[in-house]
């Protein structure tokens, strides 16, 4: 799966949390200051060529809907970064999170109850 930009992850974020949306809804979902419409729909193109976005045309609109979940680009993203800066070992980006004070004793215990659950 192809990466994205912060911009173009911006306005996915929108798109997953709307589910379906016109562009004026998307653009009121964004952070001021509001990026221009143009902005947005140029986006949105590109989202639709990249394949994470379908279209829906209504009249001379176009309603705007998310081909890729949150959840597969996430999980894409996630295996990305692991296999690029960690050598593919999750143990060592967790290992790496340790060491930066980035995860606490409590989150890593509950993330061991995670592993346990999803072996059962």
């Amino acid at each position: 799966m192809k990466p994205l930009t912060k911009a173009e992850e911006q306005i996915m974020h929108s798109i997953w949390k709307l589910g379906e949306a016109f562009l004026k809804d998307i653009l009121e979902q964004q952070p001021e200051p509001k990026p221009h419409s143009n902005t947005v729909a140029t986006i949105l193109k590109i989202l639709v060529d990249k394949g994470f976005v379908g279209i829906t045309p209504i009249g001379r609109m176009h309603r705007y809907y998310p081909l890729v979940s949150k959840e597969e680009y996430s999980s894409s993203s996630i295996r990305n970064l692991v296999e690029g800066y960690f050598e593919g070992s999750f143990s060592e980006a967790v290992t790496f999170m340790v060491k930066q004070k980035d995860i606490s004793v409590r989150e890593l215990e509950l993330l061991l109850q995670e592993i346990k659950n999803a072996k059962k």
